[in-house]
């Protein structure tokens, strides 16, 4: 993986936005970190918000997600159908480092 996002450190909560361009129907998003073993397991305490464009609602609330090299450090966060313009992933704890860590971000629909 070539790309990466962190938050800033120790300055929780961390948050993530991601424009869709367009409103889209999404059942799911992929959080990845590096999957290289280097990357101990780690448990990032994340919430999932949307909007269509004017306000952020909560799509998925505040839950711990498990990273582990041994599966490729990727977690998976399923929720009811709903258009959204754009997502924002906030991080509030993260057991292996103290800001959120994002590697690769995928969305996906119906």
């Amino acid at each position: 993986m070539t790309t990466y996002w962190e938050g800033a450190p120790n300055t929780y909560p961390n948050t993530l936005t991601v424009a869709l361009g367009a409103n889209h129907n999404i059942t799911s998003v992929v959080v990845k970190l590096n999957p290289d073993p280097i990357w101990g397991a780690r448990t990032q305490t994340l919430s999932l918000l949307g909007t269509d464009g004017s306000t952020f609602t909560t799509l998925v609330a505040s839950r711990g997600a498990t990273f582990d090299p041994a599966s490729s450090n990727t977690a998976t966060i399923t929720f009811a159908a709903t258009a959204q313009r754009f997502l924002r992933l906030s991080v509030t704890a993260n057991t292996g480092w103290p800001a959120g860590q994002v590697s690769e971000l995928e969305v996906y629909g119906p």
